[in-house]
Parts: structure tokens; sequence; C-alpha cells
């Protein structure tokens, strides 16, 4: 069980924030838990400066879907950074690691084969309480790391462009 609240984080100030553009894909299924991460990854992403506009919501059935999704919007090229949310609960059968290795592999996949950074927030829970306590309960929500994340990875390509491989630039 995670001990630290994933919803404390301290302010980016990251420069042009607002130019930023970002694609969110979102499995329907566990809804109750994926609306949450979506949510506090959207209030993050504009609190840092991301315009409304420029953030996308792309809805799919399940965690399966997350990966054919999030690869056609790192196709397209139009977005600085997708992240995936979903949520998995471990049920009777082997389907969970099934559908969570595929998901991993298939986000891992967006990473290597494209050049978007592609953000993995999909909840891999044993139960439906820890899949509630890391989306907005006891333990924050993962939406907000995810949000972090994406910014984080957004700004250290284009330094790392900018800076032509010098990577001494930005956050602790």
């Amino acid at each position: 069980m995670a001990t630290v609240n994933l919803s404390d984080y301290k302010p980016l100030n990251i420069t042009n924030a607002e130019d930023f553009s970002i694609g969110i894909v979102f499995s329907e299924w566990n809804d109750f838990i994926t609306y949450n991460l979506r949510d506090a990854a959207l209030e993050i992403l504009k609190k840092e400066g991301v315009k409304a506009d420029n953030i996308k919501l792309f809805p799919v059935p399940g965690a399966f879907e997350l990966n054919y999704a999030s690869m056609q919007l790192c196709k397209e090229r139009k977005y600085d950074a997708v992240i995936a949310i979903g949520c998995v609960i471990r049920g009777e059968t082997p389907h969970f690691d099934y559908v969570c290795s595929a998901v991993a592999q298939g986000i891992k996949d967006c990473n290597i084969l494209t050049d978007t950074p592609t953000i993995f927030c999909v909840l891999t829970d044993d139960t439906k309480e820890q899949s509630i306590a890391r989306s907005g309960g006891d333990l924050g929500n993962k939406g907000v790391e995810a949000a972090v994340t994406a910014l984080r990875m957004i700004d250290f390509k284009k330094n790392l462009s900018e800076k032509k491989g010098n990577i001494g630039f930005g956050h602790s």
C-alpha cells in the first residue's frame, strides 16, 4: 500500500505551459475511479497554466483500449504529451494480469516508438477500496501525479531540444 499522498506536489512554474497541447485518453470502465483521475489531471494542468482549449479528452470503453487510442494520438503528432488513464481491479480470473501487462506494454510502446511522452496513469489494484484511496481518497489522486509528470516530460523534451543534449536544466 502506498504511504505517500499522491496529491502532494509543488507548483512547477514551467514557462510557456499555456502553449502545451495534451491529449487525455480515459477508460469509461470503472468510471467512478477514472473520472476522478481525469478531473484531477485536468485541474492540475489548468492550474499550471495549460489553456483549456489545448487539452483534449478521449473516452475509450476500457483499459485495454488505452493502447490503441494513445498510439493514434501519438502518431498524430498534435500533442506534446498523452496521458492514459484507466483502472483495473483484480477479479477471480487471470484476466487482471493479462490486461495490466498488455496496457503497461502498450503505453511503453508509445514512449519507445513515438516522440510523444505518454504517461501511464492506470491503477492496477487488488480491491475497489485501494482504487478509491488512489483516486481522491486517503492516498490522494494519481491523476495529479500524471499531470505533473506530463508537464515535466514536455518541459524535458523542449529543454532537451533547445539545449541540444544539455540536461542541466529545470527541476531537481
